[in-house]
């Protein structure tokens, strides 16, 4: 009997350390469940610490200094429910646009506090009936070392003209003490991605009829050249292959549950 439990602790203790080890590979932190988010952390030109939260598809957290910052919070997309009634109020909330995986009341009612500023485009500022309201091209210095800029964001392809037309939809360039994020929203490999500069961080989308395809993606990586690319908003389409087109550019792929 002593050595049949023996045995057996053996090989739970097997057990675990291969549930460890994947749980590593996967980039989710060791002794957190499965469905927990995945956290990335990088460091600002002065030391801050900025992390970001992998919640689902489009909508991610963003620590930073003490602030809460949320880009296009869903609360269910899907089979997935985001509870955000157990983060902190968000301080910066911001939509890129109306889609219904993007724009979600319930998700900015729960992080709504007393100081909570909402920053979207003119259609979501309406059909919510409040928020900052930043068009193309726009830029907003929200602090002495947070600033944001709103770039274009948009269809090329003549048959998805319909889904994110010219002009209404809002990437966001947010500047963290130094540290330049780019979100690119819904979006394919657009001309205007050329202009822009120094990303240290960039989110763009992967997912055909509304954003990019795979190609179109390292296109648009190519042309904006970030330091570290999360491929995002990519449903059922398969990212894998991604990393290895883009190694010899120097732009770092980090894949995460960004469905």
């Amino acid at each position: 009997m002593k050595k049949l439990i023996t045995n057996l602790l053996a090989l739970l203790g097997l057990a675990t350390a291969c549930g460890q080890q994947g749980y590593e590979n996967a980039g989710i932190p060791v002794g957190m469940s499965d469905d927990a988010y995945e956290v990335d952390t990088f460091t600002t030109q002065s030391g801050k610490t900025v992390k970001f939260h992998a919640l689902v598809h489009a909508s991610i957290r963003i620590e930073y200094d003490g602030k809460e910052i949320q880009i296009d919070p869903v609360a269910k997309l899907g089979e997935k429910t985001i509870n955000y009634a157990a983060m902190p109020k968000a301080d910066y909330i911001f939509i890129t646009h109306e889609h219904h995986d993007h724009l979600d009341t319930t998700a900015i009612n729960m992080l709504t506090g007393e100081n909570t500023q909402l920053i979207t485009n003119q259609r979501c500022a309406e059909m919510l009936g409040y928020g900052t309201v930043m068009a193309n091209g726009d830029t907003l210095q929200i602090a002495d070392d947070f600033t944001v800029e709103a770039v274009p964001a948009y269809n090329t392809t003549e048959e998805h003209l319909q889904f994110h037309p010219k002009g209404r939809d809002d990437g966001f360039i947010l500047t963290l003490d130094g540290l330049r994020i780019y979100i690119a929203a819904d979006t394919e490999d657009i001309h205007e991605m050329t202009e822009i500069k120094d990303i240290d961080v960039a989110f763009m989308p992967c997912n055909q009829p509304y954003t990019m395809t795979p190609e179109q993606l390292i296109n648009a990586a190519r042309m904006v050249k970030p330091k570290v690319l999360f491929p995002y908003h990519y449903g059922q389409t398969d990212v894998s292959g991604i990393p290895s087109q883009l190694e010899a550019d120097g732009v770092e792929v980090r894949i995460r549950h960004y469905e």
